[in-house]
């Protein structure tokens, strides 16, 4: 009998890992389905099995173990999440324009049951100890994205050698992901902490519209009032 010829072997091994990798991104599907209709309680091999329509032992075979399959989908539904709003993000032009978008975003999300599934990511962090880096790094990349943009609005505004761009996306970040989940006991509430945050995207809109002598008046005065890097005294005049 003669040999199996090496480009049916290798058409052979691609079916098999296109297979091997369909069942993994079934089983993150999955999971991020779970999480997000019935809780992290109800979050097991079997229930995560049943909603991707496989057997429970590939859960253990793909992923080691129900933690770091939570894990991994944390990281995916992210990215996916990401990707998806990446092109708008990259359109802004203002921060007004930001926080307008950042309501849009908002509101898909929320559509979409991914604000809910936040929730329950935050809640299972606190005890499946692999949900809590891979929590922190999904919210990472939505706070790389919003830190490109920032660095990108502020920079025609009085304010950009005042802010940090990195730490202010991280706050952004931080006051959505609150208002997210203080929707879910007061909706009324939630819309106006983002009105307010709207507001505020009003204020800096009109310093972008200021021409530029005005622009400079308002960085002199700022160059005056805020501290710098080691406090107010570095800013002095040295006297010799």
């Amino acid at each position: 009998m003669s040999p199996e010829p090496a480009t049916s072997r290798r058409g052979t091994q691609g079916k098999s890992q296109g297979k091997s990798q369909e069942t993994r991104t079934r089983l993150l599907e999955g999971a991020l389905r779970v999480l997000t209709e019935q809780g992290i309680a109800k979050t097991s091999a079997r229930t995560v099995a049943a909603a991707a329509g496989v057997n429970q032992a590939l859960v253990f075979y793909h992923f080691g173990s129900v933690d770091e399959l939570l894990a991994a989908a944390c990281r995916y539904g992210a990215e996916n999440a990401v990707a998806r709003h990446r092109a708008r993000l990259a359109s802004v032009s203002s921060l007004s324009e930001l926080l307008a978008v950042g309501r849009e975003i908002h509101a898909q999300e929320r559509a979409g049951g991914h604000v809910a599934l936040l929730g329950q990511l935050l809640a299972g962090a606190q005890t499946h100890e692999a949900l809590g880096p891979a929590t922190a790094a999904g919210l990472d990349l939505w706070i790389a994205s919003m830190e490109q943009v920032l660095r990108r609005v502020l920079a025609a505004t009085p304010l950009g050698e005042f802010t940090d761009p990195a730490n202010l996306a991280r706050a952004v970040a931080a006051s959505f992901v609150g208002i997210e989940l203080y929707e879910g006991v007061d909706e009324a509430g939630a819309h106006a902490a983002l009105d307010a945050l709207e507001h505020l995207g009003a204020l800096v809109a009109a310093l972008e519209d200021l021409g530029p002598v005005a622009q400079r008046a308002v960085r002199h005065h700022l160059r005056r009032a805020v501290p710098g890097p080691e406090g107010p005294a570095d800013r002095r005049p040295r006297r010799s």
